[in-house]
């Protein structure tokens, strides 16, 4: 159809709210409740990995030089729905809403207290 935008879904990366280092808890799965940190945060997939949370067995082989074999624990990309932001202000599971200061830089909030989740970036 004419006037119409169509975009390839390779293209269209989804906004994360969520970054490294923030603390999360789980609101579905089998780990709901759960609390931890966001070590990575995958884009494309629109999945993060969070320490202690949805662990996983590894079987590894023993390789020259590195980690030793055995069946280890580590922890396995999530969905970003999976997971709500806990305000560092309040303490609570909230949204994030996104403002712009007056110097032009973009920082979150927290759509329960209005604090900025980003003071120390």
């Amino acid at each position: 159809m004419p006037g119409q935008k169509t975009a390839s879904k390779r293209l269209m990366r989804p906004k994360m709210s969520i970054r490294s280092g923030d603390e999360v808890v789980v609101i579905a799965g089998k780990d709901r409740g759960k609390r931890g940190r966001v070590t990575r945060v995958l884009i494309e997939k629109n999945r993060v990995i969070v320490d202690g949370v949805n662990m996983v067995k590894r079987h590894l082989r023993r390789q020259p030089g590195s980690l030793q074999a055995g069946i280890i624990d580590m922890p396995a990309p999530m969905s970003r729905a999976n997971v709500m932001l806990i305000c560092p202000n309040c303490n609570e599971p909230s949204r994030a809403s996104r403002s712009i200061l007056p110097d032009g830089t973009h920082v979150r909030n927290c759509k329960k207290c209005g604090e900025t989740f980003d003071k120390e970036r």
